[in-house]
């Protein structure tokens, strides 16, 4: 493969594609160029090709480290209050040109979630900034080890509930979130209304998780009561089952 018929093919597609350099996935699609037919033969980086050929490249085209793979995804995960699905991770880059495609998500950290998360996990951990993202971590995989389970020994579920009494909203687990809410209507002023209830073999880990993400809402430093907004109540809507 000739150095020159490289940047020739870079010139006509960038051309074909109103001025713009196309990125490493499309070009090969459309030229049939492979990366290994340049990467470390002529460039080292495809942008290094790209300024060659007379093209800046832009901010789609440059190559993505695994840390900033990871620091975005870390952000999308605190955003939606869950680790995102393919399919979220498609509509944030449709709002935000900045964010990689899922394949390039896929080349850094695996095909799988379990890898995915394995390996966000480790991120956080290392970096103070992102406990919350790492406790998602946590209630979502549990890593290769400690998730297994003795199958023959039942798992006791619980549930982590949101029950909203006037303004403010109380976060707690019970076994029977139904029955906590009949217990609050004779303890409370105020009618409480039962908002949200996640089922998990966790409660008491998955309520923690809550009331550390809502630690600067609560009404006092020792209250389990919170001023929510209808983002935090989305939020904690969005988790259906912890197991």
């Amino acid at each position: 493969m000739d150095r020159e018929f490289i940047l020739e093919e870079v010139r006509r597609t960038a051309s074909e594609n109103g001025g713009v350099a196309l990125g490493t996935a499309r070009f090969e699609k459309e030229t049939g160029i492979r990366r290994g037919d340049w990467e470390g033969k002529y460039w080292a980086r495809w942008g290094d090709a790209l300024l060659e050929a007379g093209h800046e490249p832009n901010a789609l085209n440059q190559a993505f480290s695994t840390e900033a793979i990871l620091g975005t995804l870390a952000a999308i995960a605190r955003k939606l209050g869950h680790i995102p699905t393919r399919a979220e991770l498609k509509l944030a880059r449709r709002t935000d040109s900045s964010i990689p495609s899922h394949t390039v998500f896929d080349r850094h950290l695996g095909p799988t979630k379990p890898a995915l998360i394995a390996k966000l996990a480790a991120f956080c951990d290392e970096r103070p900034e992102f406990e919350d993202v790492a406790a998602i971590c946590t209630v979502e995989y549990a890593g290769p080890t400690e998730n297994k389970r003795d199958t023959a020994r039942p798992v006791a579920i619980g549930e982590v509930y949101l029950i909203k009494s006037g303004r403010y909203y109380k976060i707690g687990y019970s076994v029977s979130a139904e029955r906590r809410t009949r217990e609050f209507q004779i303890q409370l002023p105020e009618m409480p209304q039962r908002i949200h209830t996640i089922s998990t073999d966790d409660p008491r880990g998955i309520e923690v998780y809550w009331h550390k993400r809502f630690e600067a809402k609560r009404v006092r430093p020792d209250a389990e009561f919170f001023r929510l907004d209808d983002a935090d109540v989305a939020a904690f809507r969005a988790w259906k089952r912890i197991v």
